[in-house]
């Protein structure tokens, strides 16, 4: 048994100050609970960092994780989910048998029968109702060639344009804003420029608590001797705030405002790349424009940021020499997303701050696999990167799936995750499958998603490893492998793609959702246009090589990557080609951009009200690679506080959970490290209220309410804030989930839901 780091205690580890002119020292972080016979390469499926990680096996069983020195990620750091999310795999409670509803009752079956019933009622309401009957809603947690496998059963095989993921929730926005500015999805930057950033931007992310080895990366710089200066923007004063040089902490929903006056501030120093500017970008005149309306005292006003940190913010950020930005979901899940994403992005493009080591933004992912989702079609975008818009590029994929354009269901924009339970709500979506995700805690206005579950006219498929609040609805339930217990590359959020190779069996009879798709593939018969199957792989690697086809010539260009590469020399950036074998560190390095418009992903949107530039619009202004600049005014969040309601609630995460706690609830020392929900409040309104630390208080919106204790913090007055992570499934005796809160609206680009503001009451239970 090893414990190099008691993570529960000491998140972020020991530090190892380095200052940027080498690389960051290595630490091998491992817990072990017995010996392992063997190590297997893998990856942490726990955030979207994607840390190079081992594990250990002894007699069939996980029995530790190790961290990889050499991991160009962590350089073999692992933070407490990384060290203890591998114990859910050992759950008592895991589904090792498919499940089919019989009396109202969910009880075991066999996979035939399972997979049959599924089939016919596919075939059934496919020919009774058409292909738009039919939708899938999938996670931001599987492997790259399960996305890819669905993503060619649903769109191709069944017909359908409702496919989404749950990173519709988490990153939506990060891929809106990047194909806004730079035409297409893709982190542009590397972690590595983290270590020669003299300037840190956050808006909206608590890194210390979502990235936590990614956070140590920038805590050892903050403790060399040439210490990067850190701006973050945050409501409240987490623990990464608590970092800063400068914290600006807006009134909720406030981001544009804000960046607004930000922009207008450097822009009206002279601290911009004239040159870049003139050769590289477009729409800066009408960005002066509109940020001019934005001096200091107005954004005060409106931000409730007083001048002096705002313009000595200014200041650091205008006057940085390398600059790192960036962004999630205090941004993402807020009002006015996507434009308030692009205006970082913006904040690069002026700055000529993009693809030069130490300067980037990154619009980041919070699942460990989401960008995979993007790529691979899996998440409302065209696969690899095309534009639904373009028919050279719908021709081009049908090319490589041979099949026909017009079977490709490109005659209208993808369908979001929130349009889609609408269509179920409504009667028009009549089967739902949904793989490795849990909307039952996880979307907003949770009562009225329930009702949607449990609707009679829908046939719900709830593909998992675990009996989740969700699939507690569920007429069929496929118990599905963990990590650990498959194999299958992930991409992380500066797209480096790792190797998870099997470890160990799944129990009973779980199976790898690749396999469960493929043998569902296999049932339907799904064919092409010359009378073959339509799915030509039958393994994991067969998946990859398939994908590789698809993506060449691509953004996401995996063309030179192989399984065998990849268990060698562990993470490798894309585009990975011929011509880069190695990888590519960094995107935009010659200031060309992928906004012509023979090759761009996106035509764009108007920031503000969403509608769509026609592909006429956008040929006739073609950026032909020029970054993409767009200004955005802001606009005040469709629900504020009033009397009855008189605060702001945003929800957020805590640094021993994911998501719903599917895994980690199941974890002993992460579940008591953080084991019940709660909502945090400022000391003047505890006091205003008669409030105290681990005081029973409600909290209840106009779409539910909470029974939570209440901890007092550093947030504004008048706002609140509460943990999304925490359902039912393991505490039934009062309502804890923060979306029984939340409101049903979206942004208008993204679409991503609006989890982080709504307008609430408090009080002492």
């Amino acid at each position: 048994m090893t414990t190099t780091l008691n993570s529960i205690l000491d998140v972020w580890g020991p530090r190892t100050g380095y200052s940027g002119e080498g690389q960051w020292p290595a630490r091998a972080d491992e817990r072990t609970v017995e010996e392992p016979e063997r190590w297997v390469a893998s990856v942490c499926m726990l955030c979207s960092t994607g840390c190079g990680i081992d594990v250990g096996v002894r007699d069939g069983r996980i029995v530790g994780v190790r961290g990889r020195p050499g991991d160009r990620i962590s350089h073999g750091r692992l933070g407490p989910k990384g060290l203890h999310g591998w114990e859910a795999n050992d759950s008592g409670d895991r589904l090792t048998r498919p499940l089919i509803r019989r009396d109202g009752r969910l009880q075991p079956t066999s996979w035939g029968e399972a997979l049959d019933v599924v089939v016919e009622r596919s075939r059934e309401i496919k020919e009774r109702y058409g292909a738009g009957a039919l939708a899938f809603y999938n996670s931001g947690q599987l492997c790259l060639e399960e996305y890819y496998t669905l993503s060619v059963i649903a769109e191709i095989g069944i017909g359908t344009n409702h496919v989404d993921g749950n990173t519709r929730l988490c990153t939506a926005t990060a891929a809106a804003a990047l194909m806004e500015s730079f035409g297409t999805d893709g982190p542009p930057g590397s972690f590595a420029d983290f270590d020669t950033a003299d300037t840190i931007f956050q808006i909206g992310h608590n890194m210390a608590e979502t990235q936590t080895v990614l956070w140590s990366r920038v805590l050892d710089r903050r403790s060399g001797h040439n210490p990067p200066r850190l701006v973050v923007v945050d409501p409240r004063r987490t623990i990464t705030a608590a970092q800063a040089d400068v914290h600006l902490a807006p009134r909720l929903g406030t981001n544009v405002a804000l960046l607004n006056g930000l922009l207008h501030l450097i822009i009206d120093a002279g601290d911009v790349d004239e040159s870049f500017i003139a050769e590289h970008t477009v729409g800066f005149e009408s960005l002066c424009d509109m940020v001019e309306k934005w001096p200091p005292e107005r954004v005060a006003r409106v931000t409730g940021v007083r001048e002096s940190p705002l313009r000595e913010a200014a200041a650091i950020v205008g006057g940085a020499s390398r600059l790192v930005s960036t962004v999630l979901q205090g941004v993402y899940q807020s009002n006015q997303a996507t434009a308030a994403a692009v205006q970082v992005n913006n904040l690069h493009l002026i700055r000529g701050m993009i693809g030069k080591p130490g300067c980037t933004v990154f619009q980041m992912n919070g699942q460990p696999s989401s960008q995979n989702t993007r790529e691979c079609g899996a998440n409302g975008e065209l696969t690899a990167f095309r534009n639904w818009q373009n028919p050279a590029h719908v021709a081009d994929l049908a090319r490589v799936l041979n099949v026909e354009p017009k079977v490709i269901p490109s005659w209208s924009p993808p369908t979001h995750a929130m349009q889609i339970f609408r269509y179920a709500e409504t009667g028009s979506i009549r089967f739902l499958w949904i793989m490795g995700t849990n909307p039952a805690v996880s979307l907003p206005e949770l009562r009225r998603i329930r009702k949607i579950l449990d609707a009679d006219g829908l046939f719900l498929i709830v593909q998992d490893a675990f009996l989740t609040e969700t699939a507690q609805y569920a007429d069929v339930v496929l118990p599905a492998a963990l990590w650990g217990e498959k194999t299958g590359c992930s991409t992380n959020a500066d797209r480096t793609v790792h190797l998870a190779q099997k470890a160990i069996e799944p129990p009973g009879a779980a199976r790898a959702d690749l396999d469960i798709l493929l043998d569902y593939a296999r049932r339907m018969g799904f064919q092409d246009k010359d009378g073959h199957p339509l799915i030509k792989w039958r393994d994991a690697e067969g998946a990859f090589k398939a994908w590789q086809e698809c993506a060449k010539g691509r953004p996401c260009d995996y063309s030179a990557l192989t399984y065998e590469r990849l268990a060698r020399a562990g993470g490798i950036q894309w585009p990975c080609t011929e011509r880069a074998p190695g990888g590519t560190e960094r995107l935009y390095t010659d200031g060309v951009f992928h906004t012509a418009a023979d090759y761009c992903e996106l035509y764009g949107h108007d920031l503000t009200t969403g509608a769509e530039i026609s592909p006429e619009q956008y040929r006739a202004n073609d950026p032909r690679g020029r970054g993409i600049i767009k200004p955005a005014d802001y606009m005040p969040p469709p629900e504020e506080p009033d009397a009855r309601y008189p605060f702001w609630l945003t929800t957020g995460r805590v640094v021993y959970h994911w998501h719903t706690r599917t895994k980690t609830g199941r974890v002993a020392a992460l579940r008591e490290a953080a084991p019940t929900p709660f909502v945090e409040l400022s000391r003047e309104d505890a006091e205003r209220f008669g409030i105290d630390n681990g005081d029973p208080v409600e909290v209840g919106s106009r779409r539910g309410h909470v029974q939570v204790e209440a901890r007092i913090g550093s947030i504004l007055p008048g706002h609140l804030f509460m943990p999304f992570h925490y359902g039912d499934w393991d505490e039934t005796d009062r309502p804890g989930a923060a979306d029984e809160l939340t409101i049903t609206d979206w942004d208008p680009v993204s679409k991503q839901p609006h989890q982080k503001f709504a307008a609430v009451w408090i009080r002492k239970a």
